[in-house]
């Protein structure tokens, strides 16, 4: 199984590697590392990212996985990175997106009139684009998967190794990659974290 992790300057390396590990467990899956040119890519947190093949040399994954991250706006303007997802889509037996990636696939024309999540920053945006706007961790509709901010995509990856093979199988690979968040802080959601930190993240997502 070929799956496309997507590339593209600024992005979040958690909302790729996340999904990754997850999905690699599968002695079956064969990755790989998709971007515009083969140059290394410079994540949003200076973490820099070697493709392994380009935007022309994949063009039909099975499946392909769009993270978010710092630098989402300029990407909604990369045509070049837009044009290969709606172009990797229709031949892909999954699509997926992690945090604001998911503005990606709908600049790309794959989310118009599809339930979808995204980065609780970014929400408003996902819906000009013409998604139907869910507030779900991770949303099924159709072959197309969303994940909510960042972490988020760790919860995508299992739900779809569970879709592509099972339960048991998903259920294996969170025991191995011992998946039990018990994190420190309940300020993980704009529901539970004060006012004027929402305020303070919303603004550094937005400027970016």
């Amino acid at each position: 199984m070929h799956i496309a992790f997507v590339l593209y300057p600024g992005m979040t390396a958690l909302d790729l590697v996340g999904p990754s590990q997850v999905l690699c467990c599968h002695p079956a899956v064969e990755a790989h590392y998709v971007a515009g040119t083969p140059d290394p890519v410079r994540t949003d947190s200076g973490l820099v990212i070697q493709p392994t093949t380009t935007f022309a040399e994949l063009t039909a994954p099975e499946v392909l996985v769009v993270p978010g991250g710092g630098g989402w706006r300029r990407a909604l303007d990369d045509t070049a990175l837009v044009d290969y997802i709606a172009t990797a889509h229709p031949a892909a037996t999954w699509t997926t997106s992690v945090c604001s990636g998911s503005t990606l696939l709908a600049k790309a024309g794959i989310l118009t009139g599809k339930r979808a999540t995204t980065h609780w920053a970014v929400r408003d945006v996902l819906v000009e684009l013409g998604a139907e706007l869910s507030t779900d961790r991770v949303v099924f509709d159709g072959n197309v998967v969303t994940a909510a901010g960042v972490s988020a995509g760790i919860d995508m990856g299992f739900a779809l190794a569970a879709a592509i093979w099972d339960e048991p199988t998903a259920q294996q690979f969170q025991l191995g990659l011992e998946y039990d968040p018990q994190p420190p802080f309940d300020t993980g959601s704009p529901e539970k974290a004060p006012a004027e930190m929402v305020a303070a993240i919303r603004a550094a997502v937005r400027a970016a």
